[in-house]
């Protein structure tokens, strides 16, 4: 599945993205991510400064949900699988982009989202459906 140019610019500007995962129990965990973007249009960069249980869910279960915070700028649901980087060029990125922001930031690690699916959260009659 591949996200168009209107997309990735909305994950981009905003300031908040929602990360929804699950443990090996099915146990939902739902956190709003302040580092957030596109790498191209298959791939979602999250970077885990804060992430406790949600990166322990990923490493168990590597599935996930990506929501943007506004969902008038970007009414859509990105579903995938991940990939953690506790090292590595993905990691170094992600660890100069935190620190050029918050130097007190220490990165635990850079989590690549493989876009798989994505769904509409536009309120109507078309919220749920899945973008082709």
């Amino acid at each position: 599945m591949v996200m168009n140019k209107e997309m990735m610019d909305a994950i981009e500007k905003n300031n908040i993205v929602w990360l929804a995962t699950a443990n090996n129990k099915s146990t939902p965990n739902l956190v709003p991510i302040g580092f957030a973007r596109p790498l191209d249009g298959e791939t979602i960069l999250l970077v885990a400064n804060f992430m406790n249980k949600s990166l322990e869910n990923l490493k168990n279960n590597p599935q996930a949900t990506v929501a943007v915070g506004d969902i008038s700028e970007c009414p859509y649901q990105f579903k995938g699988t991940v990939e953690i980087h506790e090292s590595g060029k993905y990691f170094d990125d992600a660890l100069e982009w935190a620190k050029s922001v918050m130097t007190q930031l220490a990165p635990k690690a850079a989590v690549l989202l493989k876009v798989t699916e994505i769904y509409s959260v536009q309120p109507g009659p078309d919220a749920g459906k899945r973008v082709d």
